[in-house]
């Protein structure tokens, strides 16, 4: 009953406080303007409507809320207080600096502080990916690998381990994957939501049972659904980048916590992440910064203006995340390694499509 409660509770708060937080993001100005209003037009911009934004921080607070209402509950398994404490404060950063994002437009060299400064809360916490799975066998264990970064006197004093590089190098992936992936009404929410609830069904498994880790999945996909009423097409609010960076992160820690199932995010989120990092290598051959630069050649972009609207993009980005997510719960390590590899053909060959689209308009 703990879980209904939880999830049916989350739901409810999130849809009350996104209404909230709507009223309050318009009150302050908070909003985006859409290119009609605009000295400056911008390609992502297809919003015919001011909007509020802050949505994010509708969910961060039903989350939290929860959390704290069932804190009990989060200590039951292996993690203690102050995981969750590491977690927490890394939250709130993240959507400190979202929401001062959105209000101020900051310059990108200051965005990236806060997701960095929550990476590195949350490793104070406690919290890293201690060993990864090896799809050939075995595990390859990251904690107990350390480079040394600091000297004097002759002698080393300070120590970095692998694990908390990789950790902080996954959270900041994350988080940027589902920033640039923020293009169209209740995307990064629902695709969120649905690898939330894929983490909770892994972890009410017998064999990686983690009922701690089950709640908090649970409950942040319960609060993206009560958010994704208000947010469905034709969204009346935004996410805003605190709520794009915060489910980043969140989704990323979830994976963390869960045991480390990295696979299970990546299967997940893989085309997003194939795309933000094809979005990153064609803007630096474009001599563009990829985090500064605005454009609609992402694959969600593509996808609406092929005809498909943003309705049917959406549903199918929900269809990819769930197919691929649930399989990871019925596959070995080699499964998941050979359906990661069939996420990257699928991107290549949509990449391939549209390229050639793209010359055939050219040459007509």
């Amino acid at each position: 009953m703990i879980y209904v409660l939880a999830g049916l509770s989350a739901l409810c708060l999130a849809w009350l406080l996104t209404r909230l937080v709507r009223q309050l993001a318009f009150k302050w100005g908070v909003v985006d303007l859409p290119n009609s209003q605009r000295e400056l037009p911008l390609a992502r911009k297809i919003h015919s409507q001011t909007t509020p934004l802050l949505g994010g921080v509708a969910i961060f607070l039903t989350v939290v809320t929860i959390l704290l209402l069932l804190k009990e509950y989060l200590v039951v398994g292996d993690l203690a207080y102050h995981h969750w404490l590491g977690v927490l404060v890394g939250a709130i950063i993240v959507v400190i600096g979202g929401v001062l994002d959105d209000k101020y437009n900051l310059a990108p060299k200051y965005q990236v502080i806060f997701p960095i400064l929550a990476c590195l809360a949350v490793v104070a916490g406690g919290v890293g990916i201690a060993k990864v799975s090896n799809p050939f066998g075995g595990l390859l264990f990251l904690n107990e690998i350390q480079f040394p970064v600091l000297a004097w006197g002759g002698q080393m004093h300070y120590f970095v381990l692998l694990a908390d590089v990789f950790t902080i190098l996954w959270l900041m992936g994350m988080m940027y994957t589902t920033k640039l992936l923020d293009g169209l009404d209740g995307l990064v929410a629902g695709v969120a939501g649905i690898g939330s609830l894929i983490i909770f069904l892994f972890t009410m498994t017998t064999r990686y049972f983690q009922p701690d880790v089950g709640l908090a999945a649970l409950i942040v996909a319960a609060a993206c659904a009560g958010y994704l009423i208000l947010a469905w097409h034709p969204a009346k609010i935004f996410l805003g980048e605190s709520g794009s960076l915060f489910l980043g992160f969140v989704l990323g820690v979830l994976s963390i916590i869960s045991g480390g199932k990295i696979a299970i995010a990546l299967l997940i989120m893989g085309i997003p992440i194939l795309d933000v990092l094809w979005t990153i290598i064609r803007r630096l051959r474009q001599g563009h910064n990829p985090f500064a630069h605005a454009d609609r050649q992402h694959l969600h972009f593509r996808l609406m203006d092929a005809g498909l609207g943003t309705r049917k993009t959406v549903l199918i980005y929900y269809a990819l995340a769930t197919i691929f997510g649930l399989s990871a719960l019925f596959l070995q390590s080699r499964g998941k390694l050979l359906a990661l590899i069939i996420l990257g053909l699928i991107m290549l060959a949509l990449l391939a499509s549209f390229a050639w689209l793209d010359k055939k308009a050219k040459t007509t």
